[in-house]
């Protein structure tokens, strides 16, 4: 039985937690506060700022975990090295964890490193550096803070006038303690794709069908898997992808993502860990979901193959104002709809924009993806997030 420290402990991580308890594990939940998604399920919760470094070596040393995972960017993740050094193994991998949390790591790997075809890029480190790098970029362009996740502190810039609002937001949308930015030029692509990519100890690269998503706010509204896509394009992607998890080293699942334009190709961005566009392999749209092939990959447990089992689709529920005691009201009508299923995160607070769960639909292989996603879509928007 292995010893899992669940570094963030939200919704990805409860759905990681609850494949671990399944097969025996042992997990330790963190975040930093009460009642997290994860905590209210894993062995053992601890409450501490990840960012403290300090806290954070306290609590490794208490736990002596025989893995740790980290599930969200605001991490001191320099420690990781330190750790290594000690012994410990950090997934993916301290390398990894390093370069993916921050996006300017990330980027520079894979453009000047790599050589992957990514869209024109700046950096900011203040409201008069971004705007000399929006002159350089052009506009429209897409502001991102260097450590954030799920769309947070991320804003489109379309005058000039959106410049010191986009600074502005990016700084309260940061996750971690860098008050740099990144300034990318919007790429005029016709979809994007997340790519879950699992890189095995002992075994060879396999890739999940693709999976479409929108986004509104920087957030993922739905997911849908298999996205239709050319095989081409679908091998273009899967050899970037494999490229720079290679060069990342480790073991786990990776989300990356892809925008597919007219002249080809773009990587976007990469997470270390399941994502969130995947929560619609929950609807079994495979033989494993992407929390499973992570504890697997982990684990060192051998994954002969990925295969899709039928076609499926998630969309988000989303909180609309501040509450300490969400409920939920409409739930029976997703119940009561065919090929369709639901996940409540148990988020102990909402605030508006919060996702709170998500609805899956599915069908059977040859169904139509569209309709799918659809149906997901209206059935999210019939549940209400409600105030006591």
């Amino acid at each position: 039985m292995a010893k899992i420290l669940l570094l963030g402990s939200g919704e990805l991580g409860k759905e990681f937690t609850i494949a671990a308890k399944r097969i025996g594990q042992t997990v330790i939940a963190v975040d930093s506060y009460e009642n997290a998604p994860a905590a209210q399920i894993a062995d053992i919760a601890e409450i501490i700022n990840m960012l403290d470094g300090n806290a954070l070596d306290a609590l490794v040393e208490k736990h002596k975990p025989d893995y740790i995972v980290p599930e969200i960017e605001a991490i001191r993740t320099e420690r990781f090295y330190e750790y290594e050094k000690q012994g410990y193994t950090v997934i993916p991998s301290a390398k990894a964890a390093n370069f993916t949390m921050n996006r300017k790591a990330i980027r520079d790997l894979a453009t000047n490193e790599l050589g992957l075809k990514t869209a024109k890029y700046r950096y900011a480190t203040s409201a008069e550096s971004l705007q000399k790098a929006v002159s350089e970029i052009g506009m429209p362009c897409v502001v991102k803070p260097l450590m954030s996740s799920s769309g947070k502190g991320q804003s489109t810039i379309k005058t000039d006038a959106d410049i010191e609002k986009a600074w502005e937001y990016s700084q309260l949308g940061s996750r971690g303690d860098v008050a740099e930015v990144i300034v990318e030029a919007f790429v005029n692509f016709n979809y994007e794709i997340t790519l879950l990519t699992v890189t095995q100890r002992n075994g060879r690269t396999l890739f999940c069908p693709p999976i479409g998503h929108r986004q509104e706010r920087g957030d993922y509204m739905e997911s849908w898997q298999p996205a239709p896509m050319k095989n081409e394009i679908l091998e273009e992607a899967q050899q970037m992808a494999e490229k720079v998890t290679t060069a990342l080293s480790g073991c786990g699942v990776w989300g990356v993502e892809f925008f597919v334009a007219d002249d080809g190709v773009y990587f976007s961005e990469l997470s270390p860990r399941p994502h969130d566009t995947g929560m619609v392999t929950l609807a079994k749209t495979q033989n494993f979901n992407e929390f499973e092939l992570h504890l697997r990959a982990i684990l060192g447990l051998p994954i002969s193959e990925i295969t899709l089992e039928r076609i499926g689709a998630s969309a988000v529920i989303l909180a609309t104002e501040n509450s300490e005691n969400p409920t939920f009201e409409g739930l029976e009508k997703v119940a009561a709809s065919p090929k369709t299923d639901f996940r409540i995160f148990g988020k102990p607070t909402s605030r508006p924009f919060r996702r709170m769960g998500i609805v899956l639909t599915h069908d059977n292989l040859g169904g139509d993806i569209s309709e799918v996603t659809e149906k997901a879509k209206k059935l999210a928007s019939q549940i209400k997030v409600i105030s006591e």
